[in-house]
């Protein structure tokens, strides 16, 4: 069994508010629960309107299944905050 913790750093330019960034940052973790049933939450800079830190997290058997779905959930972001996406971090347990 392996765990995968995906955690992205998103820099939000035009987010004028905590309102506006929540707005953008609920968008990532909705698609990415309800297409692909993975844990998310956001993790830091909670108090700051344009950067916020999402992490991921899911189980599967081997690593390459959850290697092609943080590519995905990276794919996605990219589309619904487009260079939004400043650093990325991957880990694998197990």
């Amino acid at each position: 069994m392996r765990v995968g913790l995906l955690v992205i750093d998103v820099f939000l330019r035009g987010s004028t508010s905590l309102k506006d960034k929540r707005r953008a940052l609920r968008a990532i973790s909705d698609r990415a629960r309800s297409r692909h049933n993975i844990a998310t939450a956001e993790i830091d800079h909670q108090e700051l309107r344009q950067r916020g830190t999402l992490a991921f997290v899911t189980v599967a058997d081997r690593q390459e299944p959850i290697e092609r779905l943080f590519d995905r959930l990276l794919e996605e972001a990219d589309r619904i905050v487009p260079g939004g996406i400043s650093e990325v971090s991957r880990e694998f347990l197990g």
